[in-house]
């Protein structure tokens, strides 16, 4: 591939949203302990450019920024002198980066020759059904023309590696709010209303943590208007004491918080990936997607699946989509239950 005296150059791409970048995680650092010496650019979305001090195995970036003309990226791509190309995207714009970088292995997945505009971006392609697999395990399967094979067990844990002060922001939110013991983090939004679960749920949730076991919880989503809205809705029917961190924390805060937390309850979207990257005890709804592809994997996790009155422990690659909304609150107290069967603390008392 390279000359002992050439340092490899690797370019990788990944241009979707949080979660699906912290899926790839695992590919990444797998990919520069088997070539240390080699240089691994990554080009990711701007949204997501927050993770990167977590992400050490990362020796460059290229954030994409939309709206933008994104001239330094274009020329560092057309200039840069990549030995190998891996776009685990896949869309019109990882084609176009890819064939921009003239790197001389260009890989990406066999799926994306379904659009022949796109497969001519491409030289080397690889055969790995994104339904048929785990998401960390779809992206491990691309290292394959470069000799890494991904493991068959254990899993390949979710690599992030928080920097020191990641979590200062997130401390003194928890100070402020008298959580600076055991809580919970409750992140109800995300990016996708078809997702949301009912507020008066999560409102019954959130009051069973805090006035059944006197686990404190803390609320954290973005600034987003529609998901502003959500919180206010939830907030109304709550009868225990609300804290609301929601666009008080930056990506690594989130993470921090994360990691620190007794226990995560969200439905999929980023902070489950998160709370996967950090063995955190966790609930994950899901309705609309399948847990099969984007469960969490650790021994700490409980899948909820919507039209399932019990967590699912056993996960099909081909599943009709459900609605969220048929998922039941006490389902999910169900599953606090086994995670949580005692009190923690003195029960909290109702917000007057």
């Amino acid at each position: 591939m390279a000359s002992a005296a050439h340092r490899m150059n690797i370019l990788a791409l990944k241009l979707k949203r949080i979660g699906d970048l912290v899926l790839t995680t695992p590919a990444l650092a797998v990919l520069k302990e088997a070539f240390p010496q080699a240089r691994l650019t990554l080009g990711l979305m701007e949204g997501c450019a927050g993770l990167l001090p977590a992400m050490p195995y990362v020796d460059e970036a290229l954030v994409f920024r939309a709206g933008r003309l994104n001239a330094r990226l274009l020329a560092r791509l057309a200039t840069g002198r990549f030995d190998v190309c891996l776009d685990f995207t896949g869309n019109d714009r990882s084609a176009f980066f890819s064939a921009l970088s003239r790197a001389p292995r260009r890989i990406t997945f066999g799926w994306v020759k379904r659009s022949r505009h796109r497969s001519l971006a491409f030289n080397e392609f690889v055969d790995s059904s994104v339904r048929e697999n785990h998401t960390v395990d779809h992206h491990l399967d691309l290292l394959g023309p470069l000799g890494i094979q991904r493991p068959k067990t254990p899993f390949a844990p979710i690599r992030l590696d928080l920097p020191p002060g990641a979590g200062a922001t997130a401390d003194a939110l928890l100070a402020q709010a008298g959580a600076d013991g055991p809580f919970a983090v409750i992140h109800p939004g995300t990016a996708r209303a078809e997702k949301y679960w009912v507020p008066a749920r999560w409102a019954a949730v959130a009051d069973h943590c805090q006035g059944e076991l006197g686990l404190p919880c803390v609320f954290t989503g973005s600034q987003a208007g529609f998901e502003q809205e959500h919180l206010r809705a939830i907030r109304a029917e709550m009868r225990t004491p609300w804290r609301d961190f929601s666009g008080k924390l930056d990506l690594l805060g989130l993470a921090a918080i994360i990691r620190r937390a007794s226990l995560l309850l969200s439905m999929d979207s980023a902070p489950v990936h998160l709370g996967a990257a950090f063995g955190t005890p966790q609930i994950a709804l899901f309705g609309e997607t399948n847990p099969f592809a984007w469960r969490p994997r650790h021994d700490r996790a409980v899948v909820l699946y919507a039209g399932n009155p019990a967590p699912v422990t056993r996960f099909e690659p081909r599943e009709k989509p459900q609605r969220l909304s048929d998922l039941s609150t006490d389902a999910v107290i169900g599953a606090i239950k086994t995670l949580f069967p005692g009190r923690l603390h003195a029960a909290i008392l109702p917000d007057t």
